[in-house]
């Protein structure tokens, strides 16, 4: 009896909430939660304590503790009782059977949705999940890069889920998540099923605008021609930047801190003449006993395109695009330099952080531009709003999740990125070096302020001119080694 009540009651709770979510399609993700995982279990363990009740009568039956009813385990069709209870049992068992297809079904769908992997778990995914709606990818499920296809990878993603949602239950897990993860499935089974290896351009263009920290907001511009692939799109990926993904190419790397930051060993192995080139760091070579234990990973879309859905834009990144987009204006003097002041420190929380902004920014007009803060207060409330937006979608203080715990290594200006192994210091036995030229990934074909950029001759590339005089110290370092100081 209790179990038919179980069971019972937990049914019609499902089915309640089922309807509720066909009426309310944008309700809570936890509405489907209770729905497709909760309830269903509570109304298996009813179903479940039901055998188990009749067993444990029919030992106290055989016992004598209770009068025996009957033959045990003889249904007599000829009883009106026996030929009702195995009529409703078998259309019991019908339906059920029938709800028990539609709810897995939905079940499974909604374990594969992305309100379920984003929201359910909140606190954990929040950084992740707000990252990723602002991402190239927000269309795409989280399970098709995380999962794929295939049931063996599912199974997988479940049995890791456990261990994820006990980490959770118990706050054991690491603040930030740490990255990169070692069981992802790799990449040639996930990004090419859209990222065709043998399809990608030979060329796009890049037109980049930037920011300089004076009192003017001094606008800088640079336009880049990126070698995507090889010069004709009928060469493929023969040359250019996904050269390193080329299939007759394989190309091979040690991590010993195994964050995928510092390089010190890389081979290049040619799959079809069997040519191979072992490239060490000349200033920090691997040791030997680090060697000797290292299993070398095979370079693919990940090693480069580390945050492909879930990017933490650096302060002057967002707030570059922020002044782009005029959801801070231009405008307003050295806003540039008193957005990057203020977005400097970590606090506990993100309130903090708002009500710091906020104060900051007003005690410097109050200050420093008076006039300003009198007659462009509306400017001044817009640039605070602004920066606060770009905060809250890239800085989560409460998980320490920012673009310095994730770096995205596409490019080189705030994380190693290309230099990672492009830093001229990684040669071989032969003397051939990985070479550091920037012409090698993309040309430079404007750049400079509007009005007086500097353009590239036709089919031409300009050298590099940094924004601000640093004489030739961008050709001696890699880029992240100053921009990071900066922060």
């Amino acid at each position: 009896m209790t179990g038919a009540i179980v069971a019972f009651v937990s049914l019609m709770f499902i089915l309640f909430f089922y309807t509720l979510s066909i009426f309310y399609q944008q309700g809570s993700s936890y509405l489907g939660l209770f729905t497709y995982i909760i309830l269903p279990a509570f109304l298996i363990l009813g179903l479940i304590l039901i055998p188990i009740g009749m067993i444990l009568k029919m030992q106290r039956m055989k016992r004598g503790v209770e009068p025996l009813e009957g033959k045990l385990w003889m249904i007599d069709f000829t009883d009106r009782r026996h030929r009702n209870a195995t009529l409703v049992f078998a259309f019991g068992t019908v339906v059920l059977v029938f709800l028990t297809g539609i709810g897995s079904y939905e079940a499974f769908n909604y374990s594969e949705s992305v309100k379920f992997c984003g929201i359910t778990c909140h606190k954990v995914m929040e950084p992740e999940h707000t990252a990723y709606q602002n991402s190239e990818h927000a269309n795409v499920k989280c399970v098709e890069c995380h999962v794929g296809e295939g049931a063996g990878w599912y199974v997988r993603s479940k049995l890791s889920g456990l261990r994820q949602v006990w980490a959770v239950t118990t706050n054991s897990y690491p603040h930030p998540i740490q990255t990169p993860i070692a069981n992802l499935r790799p990449a040639r089974e996930t990004c090419e099923k859209c990222h065709w290896p043998e399809k990608f351009y030979s060329a796009k263009m890049v037109s980049e605008k930037h920011y300089l920290a004076d009192s003017a907001n001094t606008e800088w511009d640079i336009d880049l021609r990126m070698k995507i692939a090889a010069s004709h799109s009928a060469l493929g990926n023969s040359a250019g930047i996904h050269w390193h993904i080329n299939p007759n190419i394989k190309i091979e790397y040690i991590d010993p801190a195994n964050d995928r930051e510092a390089l010190p060993w890389v081979r290049s192995i040619n799959k079809l003449t069997g040519d191979t080139t072992l490239f060490q760091d000349t200033e920090a070579p691997i040791t030997d006993s680090a060697l000797r234990v290292a299993i070398p990973r095979t370079m693919d879309c990940m090693d480069c395109h580390t945050r492909p859905s879930h990017k933490y834009r650096s302060p002057s990144v967002f707030i570059d695009n922020g002044i782009s987009s005029g959801d801070i204006p231009v405008t307003l003097p050295m806003i540039k330099k008193v957005a990057m002041d203020i977005l400097t420190p970590a606090w506990e929380n993100r309130q903090i952080a708002h009500d710091t902004i906020r104060k900051y920014v007003e005690t410097f007009y109050k200050n420093t531009y008076p006039d300003i803060l009198a007659n462009h207060k509306p400017d001044i409330e817009k640039a605070i709003t602004g920066m606060i937006s770009g905060y809250s979608k890239n800085i989560f203080p409460e998980m320490k999740a920012t673009w310095e715990a994730y770096p995205d290594h596409i490019g080189h200006i705030d994380a190693g990125g290309c230099f990672r192994c492009h830093n001229g210091k990684h040669s071989s036995s032969s003397g051939k070096v990985i070479s550091r030229d920037c012409n090698l990934c993309h040309n430079i074909m404007t750049q400079g302020t509007p009005g007086q950029e500097e353009i590239a001759p036709f089919n031409g590339a300009l050298e590099f001119k940094h924004p601000v005089d640093i004489d030739n110290a961008w050709k001696e370092m890699a880029c992240a080694e100053c921009h990071k100081k900066l922060y």
